[in-house]
C-alpha cells in the first residue's frame, strides 16, 4: 500500500508498506527532487504511523492517482 507524504512543492515523497508486524510496519521511504531519488527501508512504529495518518502528514494513494513532482 502506498502513502504520499506532505512535503514542499517540487518534491515528491511517499512510503510503501512492505510488511506489517504487531508493533508497526516495515516501510520503504522514497524521496524525489530534481531527478534525484533516495530510497531507504526502515521500521515505523504503529503509533507514529497512526499519528502521521491522523494529522494528514501522510495520505493514502487513491486508485488512478498520479504523483506530481
Amino acid at each position: 500500500m502506498r502513502y504520499y507524504i506532505k512535503c514542499e512543492k517540487g518534491r515528491s515523497e511517499f512510503l510503501d508498506i512492505l510488511r506489517e508486524t504487531g508493533g508497526g510496519y516495515y516501510i520503504r521511504l522514497t524521496r524525489i527532487k530534481d531527478d534525484y531519488k533516495k530510497t531507504i527501508e526502515e521500521f515505523m512504529p504503529r503509533q507514529l504511523f497512526d499519528i502521521c495518518l491522523n494529522t494528514g502528514y501522510i495520505k493514502q494513494k487513491s486508485t488512478g492517482e498520479q504523483m506530481i513532482a
